[in-house]
């Protein structure tokens, strides 16, 4: 009976196991919807901002533009989750960026695990699990700040690029200095209101946030992703074992049977 009594137990607590793993699941894929959204709406914002700017000639005197010479500062912005429970997706991105980040670098840290788990840095930065343009906003200021300032030579985004549901593979996009597209030829002159170096900087400005934005939503798609296969995985892990553990139990439940009514005919026998 003993035996049995832990059994009933261990498959109840299998079960309170998979109904979290199963909620985790849920909501996982709630927010992965999400920022699949956002960011698909994002990138066809991007895309009109990108041809806007090549249809511009590039301003040279854009302070954005600026490129250094070599042995320049470079600064490394992590992006990693904001929890764990979603396999490797944050360790192996560490680990990649380890390997990628040049000695005596700059770090700025994005996400609530890498602020936990990662050891100092010049910034972090808590970013939500649907970054919002006001965080992107606030991300891109700052690093636009480091660039002028000229503390930073050359802005790089270490990220987990969203490849499918079920594949997240490290990525790198230099942000600053930027590279701008070249100016198409068309055949219809431009009129810039109110001159051509203003709607330059406005353009820039937003093509900067719109990338920063952009990176972020991928990051966290890839997250949301990574955790819900991982939940996926631990549900169907739960089920499997309290199908075994109810099989088990079952033949405890037999043999104390066939253990008492062995006991049973072993006494009438007596008699």
């Amino acid at each position: 009976m003993a035996n049995l009594r832990a059994i009933r137990t261990r498959i109840k607590s299998v079960e309170s196991t998979r109904q979290i793993t199963k909620s985790m699941k849920m909501v996982a894929a709630a927010k992965l919807r999400k920022t699949q959204q956002a960011s698909a709406a994002l990138r066809r914002f991007a895309g009109m901002s990108q041809d806007l700017l090549r249809s511009v000639p590039a301003d040279p005197s854009n302070p954005y533009l600026r490129q250094n010479g070599e042995g320049g500062k470079t600064c490394y912005v992590l992006i990693v989750g904001n929890r764990g429970l979603c396999g490797t997706y944050n360790q192996a991105l560490l680990r990649w960026a380890r390997e990628r980040m040049e000695p005596d670098s700059m770090l700025v840290v994005c996400g609530r695990w890498g602020r936990d788990q990662i050891g100092p840095s010049e910034r972090s930065f808590e970013i939500s699990d649907a970054p919002t343009a006001e965080e992107a906003k606030a991300l891109s200021g700052y690093l636009k700040g480091l660039f002028l300032e000229e503390k930073a030579d050359r802005i790089v985004l270490l990220y987990q690029g969203f490849t499918s549901v079920l594949k997240q593979e490290p990525a790198e996009k230099i942000l600053l200095p930027l590279t701008l597209p070249e100016a198409e030829e068309t055949g219809t002159g431009w009129l810039y209101e109110p001159d051509r170096k203003t709607v330059t900087e406005a353009l820039v400005e937003q093509v900067l946030d719109s990338t920063v934005h952009s990176v972020l939503l991928e990051a966290r798609t890839g997250e949301h992703a990574a955790r819900m296969t991982a939940m996926t995985a631990a549900t169907d892990n739960t089920e499997e074992l309290i199908g075994e553990l109810t099989l088990e139990l079952n033949h405890a439940r037999q043999a104390a049977i066939t253990t008492e009514i062995s006991e049973i005919v072993g006494g009438a026998a007596a008699l």
